[in-house]
């Protein structure tokens, strides 16, 4: 019984310290600002948007560099309305995204989950006419170059089928009538989350960004 008691106490302790090591990891190296590159020109504007939870990257439905909407298919949504001026995007947990409308109904078998890696992700695709800036809306201008760097970096992060084309998810868990859900790579964990997916998105096109974080505000101090 000692020892059963002993070794319950150490894992206790060693839960402690890694919860107070994530902790630490999470405030200081948020923290630190890795710097926009400098003196680029600002051809195409986008934003990042914030739900208070999870951050999506927000870009123009189309232009002369790319056309989301051959892929993020109008149709793929319950409105099917094709108005839109931009398409946010955010990559997490699949389980997250499908079954825990809301923070009330999350399951501990989905966090545990989503937390340790055993499950897929997805990106959620949202469609929006306009956006207004906000404490949770901020609007970037970044370079035709930039540009291209963040679009091959969210588009890698999308699941093709045998063809290339993007795979939909087919659910009634829609948030809206102008979202869409998609399988992605990768796998979210406790190391990378839906903000860590969106803040290396900003690194990928020389914007300034966290240089780790697993959470959304640090990502939007930077942008005050």
């Amino acid at each position: 019984m000692k020892k059963f008691l002993k070794i319950t106490l150490r894992v206790v302790l060693g839960l402690i310290a890694f919860v107070a090591l994530y902790l630490f990891a999470a405030w200081s190296l948020s923290k630190i600002t890795v710097p926009a590159e400098p003196g680029t020109s600002q051809d195409v504007t986008i934003y990042i948007l914030t739900n208070g939870v999870h951050t999506d990257i927000v870009v123009p439905v189309k232009n002369e560099q790319m056309n989301w909407s051959k892929e993020l298919k109008f149709e793929n949504t319950v409105g099917k309305d094709t108005t839109a001026n931009f398409v946010g995007m955010g990559w997490s947990d699949k389980g997250f995204y499908l079954n825990t409308p809301t923070w009330a109904e999350l399951k501990f078998s989905v966090a545990f989950k989503a937390a340790f890696a055993l499950s897929s992700s997805a990106i959620h695709a949202t469609y929006h006419k306009e956006l207004k800036e906000s404490p949770s809306c901020k609007k970037l201008t970044i370079s035709q170059a930039q540009y291209t760097r963040l679009i091959v970096y969210i588009t890698q992060s999308f699941k093709t089928d045998a063809a290339g084309h993007l795979m939909n998810i087919k659910t009634n868990a829609n948030y809206d009538t102008d979202d869409a859900f998609y399988e992605a790579h990768r796998k979210y964990n406790l190391f990378y989350t839906c903000n860590t997916w969106a803040n290396n998105a900003l690194k990928a096109c020389g914007q300034k960004a966290c240089l780790w974080t697993p959470a959304d505000s640090p990502i939007f101090d930077k942008y005050e």
